[in-house]
């Protein structure tokens, strides 16, 4: 390192400057599939899982709320109210999107209505 330059963040040995954590759902022959990827590379999965803000409120709200034979609609209903607990703000269709996918592999935007 010369005279009077800073040393570089991205030099040091395990150190990441940046990182994003992933949620990625999917379909598959075994069912649906929900996987968290972390910046590290290392992956999880998940029957119901929550990231960001009030991570652990979430999760402890969808550890209350989950169950493995919930109907699509209440499934929905549990995603919205778990954004509920770290959003702020009103939730709008404006401002969220829900997407759905099924038995038949294909992806589907679930449309909300004013208010929700």
């Amino acid at each position: 390192m010369g005279r009077g330059r800073a040393p570089c963040c991205d030099k040091s040995k395990g150190v990441r400057p940046f990182g994003v954590s992933l949620l990625v759902a999917g379909f598959d022959d075994k069912g649906p599939q929900l996987y968290q990827v972390d910046p590290s590379g290392s992956y999880f999965s998940w029957k119901a899982s929550a990231m960001g803000k009030n991570v652990s409120n979430a999760k402890t709200f969808l550890e209350k709320r989950y169950t493995d034979d919930m109907e699509l609609d209440d499934a929905v209903h549990t995603a919205i109210l778990t954004l509920k607990e770290g959003f702020e703000g009103q939730i709008s269709e404006k401002n969220i999107e829900i997407g759905i996918i099924g038995t038949d592999k294909k992806f589907r935007q679930v449309i909300l209505f004013p208010g929700v």
